[in-house]
């Protein structure tokens, strides 16, 4: 997600103010909207062109921005919001290729030359633990000799390949990678094929056409048309391809395992597809992924592929004894050209039946601190602030329905109801709008990069969809796609549309089904590849499509959310919770990560290192659609249990998500801790006293869930309170029905009603869907720098005497470092460059010391550093840091660290740049032990006519506060 630094709408209303100001020079120079029009779809509709003085898709410097494809690719819908998307969508002015590129096993990226192939086995973790990484180093470049492009296209892909594209007037070259592919598939023109090597590479086979080399420790296979040799020079290896314009490379796990890979290396994968079917009356999910091969020579079929863990665990199909390293932890190997995964639903319920022990009189007065708000909006104006509030209130709908108070509940979805006909009218701002370049539906005001990122749709669409569907609950008139329903379900579509034949939208934006869960950035312009910070976010819209769908009898909807969520699930319970102890490599010190990148992941928020939010980032909004949190509560004990040792045995950010994530794994506990912290918190901005309150006491009363019982219903779940079990199901429709759990239980349940062994509650209103048929499978669908400021709540001033464990420094207004948060946030500014060129060199810089420094340089430590700068509406800035070591004290500095600058966006709000921008130049001595020392830290205008800022002495509680982290103990 795109840094939430102010958090709040209120905040995220200033941010947008400025952001509007800032924008305005580039909206006007791609286009203004005066000329829109409304497409109706049903009574509301969306814009033709977004609204005057927007943004839409644009680059770093604010310059708007077109999908880099060929011209046979040219008018399709781009695919955003992808492992390789960096491709694509030219995020950098200055780099028309591509960034690093995590397909697993390997890595690539894109340069003039060719593709550049690696394959990562030993992560780096940073000294303080908080993050590990598999970086893209490479290994290999694959070309044609030659070859100097001007830029990368993409001239293909499918659903978890991609098909990058050079020419130069005089060469071309092609290769196809992807997710869990251990071959390139090269096809070259105008040269010979050509392989450069990072170093000089070991020939342990050569047997012509097919070459076998090691390089850095990593084996691959190298193969030629039959009839072709491989020559050896140094470093570059080539063959004359003749008549032919293809060959292949493959990363091989052993140098042993030449020969089965060379049976392979010619059936070149042309296509792949994800397939889905959910069996409702088994309560199963079974997912196939198909790869289509065409033989560049001979008659060969067939292929090898890498499984993920999420995949492997569920696979009924055999595996070779083959694996590779990945920042997934191990991927095993498939030998053939298709496999299947068999994955359990465990449901989502639309609310916690009313079984709870609460005082009605008080639930009922904390409902209406909502309901009777002068404005329950709160301020918010944009999608994912307005999404906030719509989920808090569609929260309290049933709580309502449940206690009786029919005004409330109806005053609740009448809130609803006009929010989301404001922003479906389809007239300008609120509103959404069509961008057909990206084949994107935008909502406007934008937040957070969903305009000029096309960030994070999932996040912010899912709380409307999840609003609608507790309307279509009570009001199933007011869905139906002739009403408002088909505005939902063209939202729904944006995100994740199934239907290879509607152009308008790529093959779901936001999922990658090979890798099994959602990616937020839509240009995955970082080192680190993509990311997902929240996803328990993109799972809350997969839920709010199975909702939706249920209520309105759109089965095919129901069964895209089943896939969804219960796909992502299980990946999330891997990638994020290391459930099974198999993905964080040692070193990393947590049992949870708060984002995931291609590279790793990282103990860390875009906005805060606030531990309560780093695991509650995971956990928000706590709805029905958040059981899934609770298959594994061994894990989620472990992840809150490492929260409240950390606290002093207590929560304190966002203390109601955490104690409702609680209730899950350990309902007394929650209890507890909301008997007795209830009356002294802040509610988390999309949560409410109520829904905490009914939440906490109910699953007191109902125990944690029984992952191992399904239904079939998609909306029914089983708890165990001691020797108690509780069958609850929801049913939709017009007519009763029986629900049978697979423990052999038989549950009737009445008409749009929920139900279980402790009674019925009918809903209220006039909801219910037509009886749901038996579903059929699914149409066969194909194809944000991490922060991670410490800890120390306590302010001080600057040490006076040795420091022994410099560790982590916070840097303060006054120009100090201290090792400890601040006493408030301030900004610094750092100096226009004046249109010069800075970089390399410190100009006028903000500069930042500790004195009296003692500590022992840990074996292999390297400096790692935060720091939140802001450009405001500035265009073409860019800021710079260099890290000087005094290591005696004498007063002469004895090595000094210069990195790479970090180009700032023209939309106000923090951004980090953090050492992994890498080191630009070294000087001096190697890093050595600290004996009285001094380090210092500078920050200049590397490019730039305008000022920036640097935020300095931030507290623990504000967050983004800018740190170095310094490799002594």
């Amino acid at each position: 997600m795109k840094l939430r630094s102010l958090r709040g709408p209120t905040a995220a209303l200033t941010t947008l103010a400025l952001a509007a100001a800032a924008t305005l020079a580039a909206a006007l120079g791609a286009g203004s909207a005066s000329a829109a029009t409304t497409v109706r779809v049903g009574l509301g509709g969306y814009s033709d062109a977004r609204p005057a003085g927007t943004v839409g898709p644009s680059n770093s410097d604010g310059a708007p921005v077109t999908p880099k494809v060929t011209a046979r690719m040219a008018g399709q819908a781009a695919p955003t919001n992808d492992w390789w998307s960096s491709l694509i969508y030219q995020r950098y002015a200055g780099n028309p290729y591509s960034e690093n590129l995590y397909a697993h096993p390997m890595t690539f990226k894109a340069q003039a030359a060719g593709l550049e192939v690696g394959y990562p086995t030993t992560p780096t973790v940073t000294s303080d633990g908080r993050q590990y990484d598999y970086t893209h180093t490479r290994d290999l470049t694959l070309g044609v000799a030659g070859l100097n492009s001007p830029d990368t296209k993409v001239d293909g892909w499918s659903d978890w390949t991609v098909t990058p594209y050079w020419a130069d007037g005089a060469h071309t070259f092609s290769a196809t990678v992807g997710h869990g592919l251990p071959y390139v598939y090269a096809h070259a023109t105008g040269g010979a094929a050509q392989v450069t090597t990072a170093s000089a590479p070991t020939v342990f086979s050569n047997q012509g056409s097919v070459l076998g080399i090691t390089v850095g420790g990593h084996h691959y296979g190298l193969f030629a048309p039959t009839g072709s040799s491989w020559s050896v020079n140094g470093t570059t290896l080539t063959a004359n391809l003749g008549s032919k314009d293809y060959y292949s490379v493959a990363l091989l796990p052993s140098t042993a395992d030449l020969a089965q890979f060379r049976s392979y290396a010619y059936n070149f994968v042309t296509d792949t597809k994800v397939g889905w079917s959910y069996d409702q009356a088994a309560g199963r999910l079974t997912t196939t992924f198909t790869a289509t091969t065409a033989a560049q020579e001979g008659s060969g079929t067939g292929t090898l592929l890498a499984l993920y863990p999420q995949q492997w665990q569920a696979t009924p199909d055999a595996l070779t004894p083959l694996t590779y390293t990945s920042p997934r932890g191990p991927m095993k190997i498939r030998q053939g050209s298709s496999f299947s995964t068999v994955q359990s639903v465990t449901g989502v319920l639309p609310s916690l039946p009313d079984v709870g022990s609460y005082d009605r009189a008080a639930l009922d007065g904390y409902l209406h601190q909502v309901s009777d708000a002068s404005d329950p909006f709160n301020g918010a104006t944009d999608t994912y602030w307005v999404g906030k509030a719509l989920g808090q209130l569609s929260q309290l709908v049933p709580i309502a329905d449940q206690l009786g108070d029919t005004a409330a509940r109806d005053k609740l979805l009448g809130l609803i109801k006009g929010k989301l006909q404001t922003w479906f009218a389809g007239t300008g701002s609120p509103g959404f709008a069509y961008d057909s370049t990206w084949k994107t539906l935008i909502g406007y005001p934008a937040s957070y990069g969903t305009d000029a990122e096309l960030n994070d749709h999932h996040f912010h669409y899912g709380y409307f969809v999840q609003a609608a569907a507790t309307v279509a609950r009570y009001d199933s008139a007011w869905a139906a796609d002739a009403q408002w329903g088909g505005m939902v379900k063209l939202l729904a579509k944006d995100a994740a549309n199934t239907d290879r034949a509607d152009a308008r939208f790529p093959w779901l934006r936001n999922f990658d089904p090979y890798e099994g869960h959602g990616w937020a950035s839509g240009h995955a312009g970082f080192a680190a590849g993509n990311n997902e910070e929240s996803s328990s976010e993109s799972l809350n819209f997969s839920a709010g499509l199975l909702l939706f769908g249920a209520a309105t009898g759109d089965t095919a909807l129901r069964d895209l959310g089943v896939y969804l969520y219960t796909t992502e699930a299980n990946a999330v319970q891997q990638y994020w919770f290391d459930a099974d102890h198999q993905v964080f490599p040692a070193g990393f010190q947590h049992s949870t990560v708060g984002m995931v990148w291609g590279s790793g992941a990282a103990y860390s928020t875009w906005w805060t290192a606030a531990p309560g939010m780093i695991h509650g980032i995971n956990f928000l909004p706590v709805t029905s659609g958040s059981l899934y949190l609770a298959r594994r509560k061994d894990d989620l004990a472990a992840n809150l249990a490492e929260l409240k040792a950390g606290n002093g045995g207590a929560f304190t950010d966002w203390r109601d998500l955490l104690w409702e994530a609680e209730a899950l794994t350990d309902p007394a506990a929650a209890k507890a801790d909301w008997d007795a912290g209830k009356a002294g918190y802040t509610p988390e901005e999309g949560e409410s006293r109520a829904h905490t309150y009914h939440w906490i006491y109910d699953l007191a009363a109902l125990g944690t869930l029984d992952p191992a019982t399904t239904a079939d219903t998609p909306t029914a779940a089983v708890f165990v309170n001691g020797t108690t079990r509780t069958h609850v199901a929801h049913n939709y429709t017009t007519a009763a029905r029986t629900v049978r759990f697979s423990d052999g239980y038989a549950l009737t349940v009445p008409a749009r009603s929920t139900a279980s062994e402790r009674g019925t509650k009918p809903d209220g209103g006039t909801g219910g869907a037509a009886n749901s048929p038996s579903p059929s499978a699914s149409p066969s669908p194909s194809p944000s720098s991490s922060p991670s400021p410490s800890s120390s709540p306590s302010p001080s001033t600057s040490p006076s005497g040795p420091q022994t464990r410099p560790g982590t420094l916070y840097l303060q207004p006054n120009g100090t470092l201290t090792t400890a948060y601040g006493t408030g946030a301030t900004a610094g500014t750092i100096a226009s460059g004046g249109g010069a060129n800075h970089d390399g060199t410190p100009y006028q810089p903000l500069t930042y010391t500790l004195t009296h420094l003692t500590g022992t340089l840990r074996p292999g430590g390297s400096t790692d550093f935060d720091l939140y700068v802001d450009a405001g509406s500035s265009v073409a800035l860019a800021q710079q840091a260099r890290v000087s070591y005094d290591f005696d004290g004498n007063g002469t500095v004895d090595r000094t660290e210069t990195y790479r600058y970090f180009a700032t966006d023209p939309v106000p709000g923090w951004e980090r740049y953090g050492a992994t921008a890498g080191v630009q130049a070294t000087t001096g001595a190697p890093l050595a032990n600290l004996s009285n020392g001094t380090v210092k830290v500078e920050v200049w205008p590397a490019l730039g006519n305008a000022p920036a800022q640097l935020r300095t002495g931030a507290t623990q509680s504000q967050g983004s506060a800018s740190v170095l982290r310094l490799p002594f103990d």
